[in-house]
């Protein structure tokens, strides 16, 4: 079962052969370096906030086996909310919901904000250790490898759609962090 939780962008340049920069103060239409950093740190905040809530809404889907009443629609989309609903529909079909949930350690890798599409790139050491897996009927737990990866590294991508980053496809990597 998929539980659904590092890029880089080659840049490089020559600064030989870059034109001279001018020593007078910029013209208004160029941003200065501030406003670009400014606007990177809202636009990491603004994904990062979205991926915690995307986690949020996926708790109390699984908690409950259905993404009805939640707003996992506003924080997922494509292969992401695919996957979700794909193990929902498994775990119903076994009796099973889940307790608790899973914490994070989330960076922003990579931000893409000049596409048509803005992107971002994500890390995230997830530690499912207080995310429990229970039959329905019975209340109790589902057995569970004793060699599973309880913490474990996740590959995440994000979209910024309109004015709201979601989430797109979040991959779990075979990797102890």
């Amino acid at each position: 079962m998929a539980l659904t939780a590092c890029g880089s962008s080659d840049q490089s340049s020559n600064p030989e052969s870059a034109p001279p920069v001018p020593s007078e103060t910029p013209s208004p239409s160029t941003a200065s370096p501030s406003a670009s950093s400014d606007a990177q740190k809202a636009h990491t905040d603004a994904v990062t906030q979205a991926y915690q809530r995307f986690w949020e809404e996926q708790v109390k889907a699984y908690s409950k086996g259905s993404t009805a009443g939640t707003d996992m629609t506003k924080y997922a989309a494509a292969e992401a909310l695919a996957n979700i609903e794909t193990d929902l529909k498994d775990l119903r079909g076994k009796g099973i919901v889940t307790t608790g949930g899973p914490s994070h350690d989330v960076s922003v890798d990579a931000l893409q904000l000049d596409k048509k599409v803005p992107y971002a790139k994500l890390t995230d050491c997830l530690d499912s250790g207080d995310w429990s897996f229970i039959y329905v009927e019975t209340e109790k737990p589902v057995s569970m490898p004793t060699n599973r990866l309880v913490r474990y590294v996740t590959q995440v991508e994000a979209e910024k759609w309109g004015k709201q980053w979601k989430i797109v496809t979040v991959t779990p990597e075979q990797r102890a962090c």
